[in-house]
């Protein structure tokens, strides 16, 4: 899974994208401190996979990963050349979702751009110019082909899927509400090479003071504003306090829970994102487990068997036989596969099974 971090400049973007990946990258109090985009990658933490690890005295454990890219803080006229920001945002075209974050906190000594908070303003700035950097993904493909469509049918239904895609986007509608036709394929294959910005779906981050962590920013009316703005367009929202994050990546496991502990806090920052990106995207795990290796492998919930096992290797898919499975609990509650086989729990699915989140599977194939 990779996600895009987006946000205005000192809204506590890159000091999140350093607490969440450990990468170093600059946080400073001035717009634009990020020039380059930083890429870091993080471990989705899954206690299963320890466990499973200790039951088969594993050489190797593999998490699932998630990649961070982390651009320059956009401001308003970006798309026209303000700032920084827009020359980046090619960089998070090819993400999965977009993680918003959103400046919710007072403090007098961090400057705001636009001189005060204001989340639902300071998403609509974002927002427009995602927008405006999408028109102009648009306009060129439009003058690329507007004129050859005159001799070809295909390119001239195009055409009618930009003018339509455009004049919505012209009124400052997001992609992810544009209509594609539900019968014709061709149009969603388009519209999906497009890798629209605002066609993306969105995880708000609302950057929080760190005394607002406790009851997960409920009195802080910044808060609410954001929460209030995702509920309309179906996004996921999480609380996060990005300096306190950033003391937690420093800290060892244990340390880090009587961190969180004290706070009265139940999930750091990571935790919360993994959750809402799942969510969000409607993802799940399914674990491979054995002497050599346990792992982790995201999947879309609904994936069936074969496709599961082509997330591995794609021979696994194209000489699908049949899959082992056992629930993950199942078999610890056994104590080993042979265990869980004599009670009779281990499955034999076929290829129109629907792998659940926690399966632990052993795929058979032949190529």
């Amino acid at each position: 899974m990779k996600l895009g971090i987006v946000g205005l400049p000192n809204v506590g973007k890159s000091t999140l994208f350093n607490s969440l990946t450990k990468a170093g990258a600059l946080a400073a109090n001035y717009p634009f401190a990020t020039i380059d985009p930083n890429v870091g990658v993080v471990a989705v933490p899954d206690a299963r996979l320890e466990a499973l690890g200790k039951l088969y005295n594993t050489k190797k454990v593999t998490p699932a990963t998630i990649e961070f890219v982390d651009i320059a803080g956009l401001v308003k006229g970006a798309s026209q050349g303000e700032g920084l920001g827009n020359q980046f945002l090619a960089n998070i075209r090819e993400v999965d979702a977009i993680v918003h974050v959103v400046r919710c906190f007072e403090d007098g000594n961090v400057v705001h751009v636009d001189g005060s908070i204001d989340p639902a303003r300071d998403i609509e700035t974002i927002n427009l110019e995602l927008l405006f950097s999408d028109l102009e993904i648009i306009d060129r493909r439009y003058q690329k082909i507007h004129k050859q469509a005159k001799m070809d049918k295909t390119l001239a239904k195009e055409v009618d899927l930009i003018e339509r895609l455009k004049a919505h986007m012209e009124d400052g509608k997001m992609a992810k509400n544009f209509e594609v036709s539900e019968t014709d394929e061709d149009e969603q294959i388009w519209f999906d090479s497009y890798n629209l910005l605002t066609a993306k779906p969105v995880i708000y981050a609302a950057n929080v003071a760190e005394g607002d962590m406790a009851d997960d920013g409920a009195n802080n009316k910044n808060v609410a504003a954001v929460r209030e703005l995702a509920m309309a367009e179906n996004s996921e929202v999480f609380v996060v306090c990005a300096e306190m994050e950033q003391e937690l990546s420093e800290l060892d496991d244990e340390e880090k829970k009587l961190f969180l502990e004290d706070l009265g806090v139940e999930s750091s920052g990571l935790d919360k994102l993994i959750a809402a990106s799942y969510s969000l995207l409607g993802l799940m795990s399914f674990l491979t487990a054995g002497e050599d290796e346990c792992r982790a492998w995201t999947i879309k919930k609904g994936t069936k068997a074969p496709q599961a096992a082509g997330k591995i290797h794609t021979d696994f898919e194209r000489g699908f036989i049949k899959a082992e499975v056992v629930n993950y609990q199942d078999l610890l509650d056994c104590g080993s596969l042979s265990a869980a086989k004599e009670k009779g729990i281990v499955g034999m699915e076929g290829k129109e099974y629907v792998v659940q989140d926690g399966d632990v599977i052993l795929f058979r194939f032949n190529v």
